[in-house]
């Protein structure tokens, strides 16, 4: 059992003891009391100090949790609240500590189908239920997809990286005309634009995965894991998305925005190493250095006449060539019609 799920059950059961008025508790009491409360829930002989007993009273009676309970020693050996309708389920919470409260709890909910936080499901709930009741509506909406294909994998994907363990995983591309099955070692699980996909190691090098690609999943015990220690945001930390070559260099990508949308780029920067190169009536023109993948391109595109890539040649080429074959879509639409 964690240490902080240790100290609630001791906060807990001294409240109790604090607010009983028909019994008196010395600090042995007190100590008895919370050794055999973490024996219940442990099942396990467990023995609470002396000085943790005092540290816990002490914390209680501080600001530290926001408790502030009014401890007090009487007849120099009897511990109770001198205030008999204290407890510390009962601290006053204001206007602005309920907003914060439900903005935390949208959060949460959005993480609550999956089966890692299955533990905390009950505790969401109960705080939804208390902030309702006050009348609070939420002001934070997060975009989810509930059709979204994949998310049924997360949860032995999640325990495979924890656990170290060998995944033997049937896919298939969206290149690949049929699947094939591939023996991964899985790092990360990493969401994208409403996508989420498994970076591992494979065939000596990392690949990322997409979660709806994936057809079965199963644990290879034959293998043994390898664990490359994986450093998220120093091999995310060239490119956009989720797309990495390692035999690519970072490229300076230099592109201009017309002057209403500039504001929004500025704001929104596209990666860390935006920086602005110039500005004036025409537009804003920005610098990034990253490589060039499949979601940049999608981002620029994704801009459509607002922006236009300068630099490098091969990027401009390819976003020309993709904006032209889109026009020659549309005039063979009104050709047809």
């Amino acid at each position: 059992m964690s240490s902080n799920k240790n100290a609630l059950i001791r906060y807990k059961t001294l409240d109790k003891c604090l607010k009983n008025k028909y019994r008196k508790y010395t600090l042995e009491d007190l100590i008895d009391e919370c050794s055999e409360a973490l024996f219940e829930f442990e099942g396990k002989e467990s023995f609470v100090s002396k000085r943790t007993v005092q540290l816990d009273l002490q914390n209680m009676r501080s600001e530290k949790f926001g408790y502030e309970a009014p401890i007090e020693v009487y007849d120099r050996k009897y511990y109770r609240y001198s205030d008999p309708d204290y407890s510390i389920h009962n601290i006053s919470v204001n206007e602005s500590d309920l907003k914060a409260m439900n903005n935390a709890v949208q959060i949460l909910k959005q993480f609550k189908d999956f089966s890692m936080f299955k533990d905390m499901n009950g505790v969401i709930q109960k705080l939804e239920d208390s902030i309702h009741s006050t009348n609070q509506k939420s002001i934070i909406h997060l975009d989810k997809n509930e059709r979204l294909k994949g998310l049924e994998h997360i949860d032995i994907l999640y325990e495979s990286i924890l656990n170290r363990k060998v995944l033997k995983i049937l896919y298939k591309s969206f290149k690949a005309r049929e699947s094939d099955y591939y023996t991964v070692h899985p790092q990360l699980l990493k969401e994208y634009n409403n996508r989420w996909f498994l970076i591992c190691w494979f065939k000596n090098k990392m690949y990322n995965l997409a979660l709806d690609r994936m057809e079965e999943i199963s644990v290879d015990e034959k293998v043994s894991y390898i664990d490359k220690e994986f450093d998220s945001d120093r091999y995310f930390g060239e490119v956009i998305g989720v797309t990495v070559s390692d035999g690519q260099r970072p490229q300076n990508v230099i592109f201009k925005i017309n002057p209403k949308h500039a504001p929004y780029v500025r704001t929104k920067p596209f990666h860390h190493s935006q920086e602005i190169v110039k500005e004036d009536k025409t537009g804003t023109t920005f610098k990034i250095c990253v490589q060039l993948n499949f979601e940049l391109e999608r981002m620029i595109l994704g801009l459509g006449e607002f922006i236009t890539v300068l630099r490098p040649e091969r990027l401009k080429k390819r976003i020309q060539a993709s904006l032209e074959e889109a026009c020659r879509n549309y005039q063979l639409l009104n050709t047809n019609e």
